[in-house]
């Protein structure tokens, strides 16, 4: 088996339901290993085993990014209930009334 130590090992990660790629970072942190993400630094834990940190990672991703999804739907019906995004609606109909706006079809 490779020496690890003091070397970080990167992983990239697909997640499927949100078709995103991320990157991790595993390295070994005395007799455990830690590991982290920069572009989600909220998930961030230690393992006593390489495999134990490996097993976690995309579950741990997944239910990190749910989580992020649930509080921003959440944060939208709470501006859509106190009329913060009224102005916005506003302009939106008005530039599709006025024809400036283009049909996007995926």
């Amino acid at each position: 088996m490779r020496d690890l130590r003091d070397k970080a090992i990167t992983l990239l990660i697909y997640n499927k339901t949100f078709d995103e790629n991320y990157t991790a970072h595993i390295q070994q942190n005395g007799t455990g290993w830690e590991r982290w993400m920069t572009d989600l630094p909220e998930i961030e834990w230690a393992e006593e085993t390489l495999e134990g940190v490996q097993e976690k990672l995309s579950k741990m991703l997944h239910q990190t990014l749910v989580a992020a999804e649930e509080a921003w739907e959440k944060q939208i019906e709470r501006d859509m209930e106190a009329g913060r995004l009224d102005d916005f609606i506003k302009e939106a109909d008005e530039d599709y009334k006025a024809g400036r706006c283009t049909k996007v079809v995926t």
